[in-house]
């Protein structure tokens, strides 16, 4: 048996449903705050500059995943490595 439910909602409507926050003033401060960034440093324009304080934490959680699998890749070689003597 199939069922199909077709829901016509907005964003909106479908954010207000499930409950999620209201976001949209946070973001058009934020977009606010980075458009007179821009403009003030137009002549020393620095896009890493600009971006870094809301990159910060993300370019750290790559730094960390990247050594992650490279030592669980060190550490499958090694393993595969010892396994391969016996």
């Amino acid at each position: 048996m199939n069922v199909k439910v077709d829901i016509d909602m907005s964003p909106e409507e479908l954010r207000k449903l499930l409950g999620l926050p209201d976001v949209e003033p946070l973001q058009r401060e934020m977009m606010e705050k980075l458009r007179k960034r821009m403009i003030e440093g137009v002549d020393g324009y620095d896009p890493v500059k600009l971006l870094q304080p809301y990159l910060t934490g993300t370019l750290a959680s790559w730094d960390f995943l990247q050594k992650m699998i490279s030592a669980a890749g060190k550490s499958t070689k090694a393993a595969n490595t010892s396994g391969a003597k016996k």
